[in-house]
């Protein structure tokens, strides 16, 4: 089931860019590094400030620069919903 899941959001991820203002908790652990726990602090962070760009990942904790380089391409920043 779980290789299931991975195939569907790999598979997702060459369709459509991810907008991490308003993607869900699953739709961004598609994202390569992320986790359970970096989801969760990427949505902590947005609820209290909305993305403006790709970049300001790197204010989230435990995202830098290189992930923010390796992932630039499967994310987008859509309008917040605040």
């Amino acid at each position: 089931m779980k290789i299931f899941i991975g195939l569907i959001i790999g598979f997702s991820l060459l369709l459509a860019s991810i907008d991490i203002n308003n993607a869900g908790k699953s739709q961004l652990m598609g994202l390569s590094g992320v986790g359970a726990k970096k989801a969760d602090a990427i949505i902590k962070y947005r609820k209290a400030n909305c993305f403006k760009s790709v970049n300001e990942l790197m204010k989230v904790k435990g995202l830098g620069q290189k992930f923010v380089e390796k992932n630039k391409k499967s994310i987008k920043v859509g309008k917040c919903k605040k």
